[in-house]
């Protein structure tokens, strides 16, 4: 296997893009199909008290694999682990489809989970590794809709298969498109893996592992399944905290921490990190149970539910691009999570108020509320946190926000599950009129037809169940503007505030956490400032520098260099062999550096001469003091890491990204 990414062909990259996007586009919708679902596959399976689990199964596994799979993919290549990736969600998507009770359904959506973990970070990385770093923008911009995109998208399509075909569809429809994306992948897709072997914290993610899911079981069970004084809920909950505990010591020791405890020595980042857990647990325990209200309550269908919903979805992501706007044209942030915050915690009140008299039109402003309040808040943990740490913690930290959000919301949708299912029973038990059928009470398709007298007190029923939902989750927003009071003004780095206004910087609001590198952060936030900068900055450098070359001579210097690494020399055929061009529509360009006096060429074989590495190394000088400009303020000087990172974005981008973005192969001939 190769140890960098070698050069692709333009089909091959795009095949590679739209197969990587599209294996993107399933584990994304995945955390929110199911929402719209979730009424009529407890109606079939029964279990409502591991409705929850369904989406919290999901979310656990895929943050866990999210912490394991890109060190794995460094170690093994990035090909074969996307590629297990697609091999394990799509296995898990056919057991959920073949699930005949809610513990087989909980468990296959694990397996799904940690496929769709392994697909959100490998696909990042393989988009790095085939598309050059000056168009590297562009496309993670189509990564940010993405998830945008999901997220309005899931809970219509899991209505509508509910409604056209079966709950199951939403399970099984990823399997024609993931077979897709495993032969593109498989055909297509470069063999890639580090060049240095990173430290795997297997003993880290072990045991936040289990403290996440035995304290996401204890807030499941108790009070429902147990007692909260039993002894097995206070068992789990001192096991719990014991592997929590257990976990910061090994993090304080291991040599790459998935967590790194010096991060919460900055105040910024702890504010950051509780704010983004607090996002998460408000926002997926909203939408994960506001469709039982829609369809139990209101007798919405489940595509008509996944429509009600759209408030709530478009307030998110109006308010988060406008946020991100705003932050990327002023610097300023802070008012944001405190009034977001105060909606947040008034649109849950306000959400704990409905009844089954309650006019749709009165629920949509109050989905409203909830939606614009997550909105504002979601960009800020990220844009702030990539702006104060250090270069060596911008992966960690930037992930670390990201961990913890995920978190955050699968211990929401736990939390809100837990008070639903100790409710429910409670409450319908008085309100099921004499000679009605429990079963009916329970099956969104029965509550429709019994007759509306007996519907009523039914209705009423779950309505109240939501009522201390959603009021129990008030307090957390509480919590969530306090912690917002904390957060301090800081100045924002250039890099973060591109990033803010863009649209994959509202994809990383949403997305699950990606790369605990620095260099794979660092360059994705300088991609988004050349994509922002409009044009090839080739001609610019080399009119700044003063340097005697065209930009396609310059173009030709770099390839020279590339193709002649190992061997000292290269034939045009080693130059230009990824551009699907014939060689000798270069032999001009070359013949000109060799008259020149910057290439010697002997048998087709083309080498440097002393000026050429002269000025080759002139020309990489000058494209360094270019980047550190875009970088200014950043901290290279106390940062050997950094200035390596920096090194290799100017090979980048002199490399292929200086005629690939005009996008005319030809012209090179005629410069």
């Amino acid at each position: 296997m190769e140890t960098e990414a070698q050069p692709v062909g333009k089909a091959t990259q795009n095949a590679v893009v739209v197969a990587i996007m599209l294996g993107m586009l399933l584990a994304a919708l995945d955390q929110t199909i199911v929402a719209t679902a979730l009424p009529t596959i407890v109606s079939d399976l029964g279990g409502a008290n591991h409705l929850s689990w369904v989406v919290t199964a999901y979310l656990l596994a895929e943050t866990i694999m999210t912490a394991l799979v890109g060190k794995f993919g460094d170690l093994y290549g990035r090909k074969r682990m996307f590629l297990i990736s697609v091999v394990l969600f799509l296995a898990g998507s056919a057991l959920c489809g073949m699930a005949n009770d809610m513990l087989w359904l909980v468990g296959s959506r694990a397996i799904q989970g940690l496929g769709a973990g392994g697909l959100m970070v490998t696909a990042t990385a393989v988009i790095a590794d085939v598309v050059p770093l000056s168009e590297r923008g562009k496309y993670q911009g189509f990564i940010g809709s993405v998830f945008g995109v999901s997220t309005v998208a899931g809970p219509l399509l899991g209505g509508l298969f509910v409604d056209q075909l079966s709950w199951r569809w939403a399970f099984y429809v990823n399997l024609p498109l993931g077979v897709i994306v495993l032969i593109v992948a498989a055909i297509t897709l470069p063999s890639v893996k580090a060049a240095v072997k990173p430290a795997i914290d297997y003993l880290g993610i072990l045991l936040i592992g289990l403290a996440a899911t035995g304290l996401t079981l204890v807030t499941t069970w108790g009070g429902n399944e147990y007692d909260w004084l039993s002894p097995t809920i206070i068992v789990m909950t001192v096991g719990s905290l014991i592997a929590l505990g257990l976990f910061i010591l090994v993090e304080l020791r291991a040599a790459e921490p998935l967590l790194p405890m010096r991060l919460f020595k900055s105040g910024v980042f702890s504010v950051c990190a509780l704010l983004s857990f607090i996002i998460g647990f408000a926002m997926l325990g909203g939408v994960t149970f506001l469709p039982t209200y829609l369809q139990y309550v209101h007798g919405a269908s489940a595509t008509d539910s996944g429509l009600q919903m759209l408030p709530l979805v478009l307030g998110l992501l109006v308010a988060s691009i406008g946020v991100g706007t705003i932050i990327s044209k002023t610097g300023r942030y802070r008012i944001f999570p405190i009034v977001g915050t105060v909606l947040i915690a008034g649109g849950l009140y306000l959400l704990s108020l409905m009844t089954n008299h309650t006019a749709y039109l009165t629920t949509a402003g109050f989905m409203v509320v909830l939606g614009l309040g997550v909105g504002l808040c979601m960009p800020v943990p990220t844009v702030v946190v990539q702006s104060t740490v250090d270069y060596a913690d911008l992966g960690v930290a930037t992930s670390g926000v990201s961990f913890l959000r995920t978190m955050g919301s699968s211990f929401g949708v736990a939390v809100f599950g837990s008070f639903y299912a100790s409710t429910l029973p409670d409450k319908l038990a008085g309100a099921i009129p004499a000679g009605v059928d429990p079963r009916a009470a329970a099956s969104v398709e029965g509550l429709r037809q019994l007759p509306e007298a007996a519907r009523e007190p039914i209705t009423a029923a779950y309505a109240d169940a939501l009522h201390v939902v959603f009021l129990a989750a008030v307090p957390v927003a509480v919590v969530g503007f306090l912690v917002a009071l904390l957060l301090k003004e800081v100045p924002l780095r250039d890099t973060a505030r591109v990033a803010a206004g863009g649209n994959s910087g509202v994809g990383d609001s949403f997305a699950a956490p990606a790369s605990f590198d620095s260099e794979h952060e660092l360059q994705k936030l300088f991609a988004l400032v050349v994509q922002n900068h409009k044009r090839n900055p080739g001609p610019e450098v080399l009119a700044e520098s003063g340097i005697p070359l065209s930009i396609a001579q310059a173009w030709m210097i770099m390839r020279v260099f590339r193709g002649g690494a190992e061997s000292g020399s290269a034939t045009l055929q080693e130059i230009t062999g990824d551009l699907k061009v014939p060689p000798g529509v270069f032999e001009p360009l070359a013949a000109q550096l060799v008259a020149d006096g910057y290439l010697s060429e002997t048998l087709g074989h083309y080498r440097f001469t002393q000026p050429g590495l002269e000025l080759f190394q002139r020309f990489v000088g000058a494209y360094r003091v270019w980047i550190l400009a875009r970088l200014e303020d950043w901290d290279p000087d106390n940062a050997p890491a950094f200035s390596t990172a920096v090194d290799k974005i100017a090979e980048q981008m002199i490399d292929r990204g200086q005629s690939l973005t005009t996008g005319k192969h030809s012209a090179l001939t005629n410069a």
